[in-house]
């Protein structure tokens, strides 16, 4: 067999087995809805994820601004806190301040958050940890904690791509 006969035959396997995962899972079942959990401070947790595209230079060179999806939709925007630093084994390191508005206007309070990255190009950025905090916020999000971990890259000319997910617990309400 030649090389080439074998990586198509690789590709095909590899597309056969993609297609049979997603056949078996998209069946008339459908998902179970994620049940809220309550932690030892009788908070209620549930599960969050989603996605975050936001572009840099939105409001000005070191805020990015763009929408967000998932559980927490609305809108997301993120401060350079100070200037990217060199990092230990080559990373570099954002300090961001994030700020977000869910689609039902409230809003939600982070910690200063720490963006891990290493560089893929003078401007583009992998995220190797990118944890952050929610310490609060308003309407539901009064007296929520949390935490998120971000995935993905940051692009200072294109803008961003990240996903998130974590676990936000509500305040008990009264």
């Amino acid at each position: 067999m030649t090389v080439n006969r074998i990586a198509r035959v690789a590709l095909f396997a590899s597309l056969a087995v993609l297609l049979s995962a997603f056949l078996a899972s998209s069946g008339s079942h459908p998902a179970a809805k994620a049940q809220p959990r309550h932690d030892l401070s009788g908070s209620r947790c549930i599960h969050v994820g989603g996605t975050i595209i936001t572009n840099f230079g939105a409001v000005d060179p070191n805020t990015t601004l763009g929408p967000a999806t998932g559980n927490l939709r609305g809108a997301v925007a993120a401060g350079l806190l100070a200037p990217p630093q060199p990092g230990p084994n080559g990373t570099v390191l954002f300090r961001v301040q994030h700020h977000w508005v869910t689609e039902a206007g409230d809003n939600i309070y982070f910690d200063p958050a720490v963006a891990t990255t290493i560089p893929l190009s003078q401007t583009r950025f992998a995220f190797t940890s990118y944890p952050v905090h929610i310490s609060g916020g308003t309407g539901k999000f009064a007296g929520a904690t949390g935490d998120l971990i971000n995935i993905g890259e940051a692009d200072l000319q294109l803008g961003t791509a990240i996903r998130y997910s974590g676990q936000v617990c509500f305040a008990e309400s009264d």
